[in-house]
């Protein structure tokens, strides 16, 4: 399902939070939107049918998440991503995440160039994990939006003229 924060079920996608644990989500959400506000409304993703664990799976189960991309001519992508998951031992964590575009001789398709990943415990709440990772990700929208710049950043090679 797809739409605004305001949108997202969060007590049936987390059960367990207080409402000071949604009001704070909210803020965090809400922040967020403010950073990607530049461009069209923020549009959060969720999956109903990964409220519960659906144990270890071959791609990562995302509960909740945003995803922000860039798409430049010739191909080129950068995305930035924001997601709530499962971990394989069933444990909630928050990723944040930029991803670009692969231009190596072997086609990778894309490369994690930072990546920032909590796992919620008994030491880091949801929305503690969810707002740390949240600042990572406003950080990164006020960097360049530039694929190449972030590849620089992660000694990548460049992208290939069309």
């Amino acid at each position: 399902m797809r739409g605004a924060f305001d949108d997202v079920p969060l007590t049936t996608l987390f059960p367990r939070l207080s409402p000071a644990d949604v009001e704070s989500l909210e803020q965090t959400a809400s922040a967020v939107d403010e950073a990607h506000a530049d461009e069209d409304a923020a549009e959060w993703e969720w999956a109903l049918d990964h409220v519960v664990f659906p144990g270890p799976q071959p791609c990562t189960p995302i509960v909740l998440g945003l995803d922000v991309i860039e798409h430049a001519d010739g191909g080129d992508q950068l995305e930035f991503l924001l997601q709530v998951v499962w971990t394989d031992l069933g444990r909630l964590a928050v990723d944040a995440v930029v991803n670009v575009a692969c231009w190596c001789d072997t086609d990778h398709a894309s490369h994690d160039v930072d990546a920032l990943r909590l796992v919620v415990g008994e030491e880091t709440s949801l929305p503690r994990a969810f707002e740390a990772a949240a600042e990572r990700l406003i950080g990164w929208l006020t960097d360049a939006r530039d694929a190449d710049f972030w590849r620089a950043r992660a000694a990548l090679p460049p992208r290939q003229p069309a």
